[in-house]
């Protein structure tokens, strides 16, 4: 069985399922601090991790896997979410590769009616340095409606790069001044802070996720 970290109530309507990115784990300060802020928007927020990730908890530290090799864990966690009684609608996301992952099996999972939508936290559409090593593929027909949030300092897809993508219609992604990987923008340069951006993604994805839960 899956182990989760829950925040928000468990009435709420909509949850929320996250996995973490390649090289922290769910309870890192970027997971938390998201998930925090979409808890009080209203979701319940629902973390896991991908094996490698627990067993660095047991002193094994794993490289992290191929993306793709973790996809069957994605989808066990979805069941095991519903497993413990997680009724209501389900969006399912995750940080870096842990969105990565989602987006993989989300078609799937919309085409059956277990998930109602995906949301990205930094997508890693090129590993850094490395634009040619696109993951874009499977973006390019996806049917699931999607939240991608990006920093415009991020150095895994930049606004030039993404834009010539082609990404499906399904697809929007929000730029948040100054955001690095973690979505964090520079003290004093943009003018907005850790806190602003925060606010900015919970209020869009409650405001998202109500038209697409109707």
């Amino acid at each position: 069985m899956t182990s989760f970290l829950f925040d928000g109530f468990d009435t709420a309507p909509v949850t929320i399922l996250l996995a973490h990115g390649a090289g922290a784990s769910m309870d890192s300060p970027s997971m938390t601090a998201t998930a925090k802020a979409l808890a009080a928007a209203g979701f319940q927020v629902a973390r896991f991790e991908f094996h490698y990730m627990a067993a660095r908890r047991y002193g094994q530290r794993k490289p992290p896997p191929r993306a793709e090799t973790v996809n069957p864990e994605y989808i066990k966690a979805i069941a095991d979410l519903r497993a413990k009684g997680v009724t209501g609608k389900l969006i399912i996301g995750g940080k870096s590769m842990g969105g990565r992952v989602a987006s993989m099996v989300a078609d799937e999972m919309f085409a059956k009616g277990e998930i109602s939508g995906l949301v990205c936290f930094g997508y890693p559409f090129h590993p850094p340095g490395k634009p040619d090593q696109l993951r874009t593929k499977h973006l390019t027909g996806l049917k699931t409606p999607t939240l991608i949030f990006q920093g415009t300092r991020d150095e895994f897809g930049t606004r030039d790069e993404v834009a010539g993508y082609g990404l499906s219609d399904a697809i929007e992604v929000i730029w948040l001044e100054d955001g690095d990987h973690d979505l964090k923008p520079r003290k004093g340069i943009s003018g907005f802070s850790t806190a602003d951006h925060l606010k900015t993604m919970a209020e869009t994805v409650k405001a998202w996720a109500g038209r697409i839960a109707s």
